[in-house]
Formats: structure tokens, sequence, C-alpha cells
């Protein structure tokens, strides 16, 4: 198991967190500057009590993105090390 590649599940928690919670904030400015757009809806969808242009809504999904990031991370991170450790003991 030692030459299995791993992924270490805490940095790509840390890292989707910060690339979610940006994207999300970019999606939200670009929201206000071309509000015709109508970017909100898949929010509205996706992000449980998220409200749009209110500080309640912009920490809801902010906090919204942690939750699916670190969800894809221990999920994909796990399932990664645990198939990569498998292949590794074949070898």
């Amino acid at each position: 198991m030692s030459d299995a590649l791993r992924i270490p599940i805490p940095a790509l928690g840390f890292s989707l967190g910060v690339f979610t919670a940006l994207s999300f904030l970019l999606c939200v400015a670009l929201g206000l500057v071309v509000p015709s757009a109508e970017l909100h809806k898949p929010w509205l969808q996706f992000l449980p009590g998220f409200e749009w242009l209110t500080w309640r809504g912009l920490l809801i999904g902010l906090v919204w993105t942690q939750v699916y990031s670190w969800y894809t991370a221990v999920a994909f991170g796990g399932l990664f090390n645990i198939f990569a450790s498998r292949a590794a003991a074949r070898r």
C-alpha cells in the first residue's frame, strides 16, 4: 500500500471549498452585472434556504458550497484511495 497513489482528503476538501466559494461569489457578482441572465435560478434549486441578493442568502450559499465540496472530497477521495490501494496490492 505504500506505493499506492493517495489523495489527501483534507487538502482536496479545502481546495474544492475555496474553488466553489470563489465560483459562487463570481457568479453572484456576474448576476449583479447582468441581471437579465437570471444566474440566481440554479442556486435556488441547489442551495436550500438561498435568497438572491441578501446577506443571509450569500452566507447560506457559502455554507452550502462548503458542504458540497467536502462531501465530494470525502466521497471521491475516499473511493479513489480505496481503489488505488487495491490496484497497488494486485501488483
